[in-house]
């Protein structure tokens, strides 16, 4: 798992970006969610808050909510999953990025786990 990030104990990651936050679901969930078909995210404009649900990801397996690691406002969406939610499955922390947020405070990413926590978290190593 990338060593920049930061993680939820719900298995989503966030990526800082040049004062946004991308984020995504753990290739840990990715993996036993198996096979993803179906990824409803919110519109762009949408206010998210600190793990709270912000979507749902499908699989032929199971239905799971989504939760924001960070509140803000969303502004941007993956589209490309809507026809290749498989994406999340292949690439989880690349093409399979699901929303990008502007944080009300980056503070809150503090509350978030390492890399090294999350390994620890999952069972797997750093």
């Amino acid at each position: 798992m990338p060593p920049d990030l930061r993680y939820s104990r719900e298995h989503e990651w966030a990526r800082v970006e040049k004062g946004r936050v991308r984020v995504g679901i753990t290739r840990y969930a990715a993996d036993r969610l198996t096979d993803v078909v179906y990824v409803e995210l919110p519109a762009p404009g949408t206010r998210v808050s600190f793990m709270q649900p912000f979507g749902v990801v499908e699989s032929v397996k199971a239905a799971s909510d989504l939760y924001a690691p960070v509140s803000g406002t969303v502004v941007e969406v993956n589209a490309a999953l809507r026809e290749r939610p498989e994406l999340v499955n292949a690439d989880p922390y690349g093409e399979g990025w699901m929303i990008v947020v502007v944080p009300d405070d980056p503070g809150e990413l503090d509350r978030l786990l390492s890399a090294d926590d999350y390994a620890r978290l999952v069972g797997e190593e750093g």
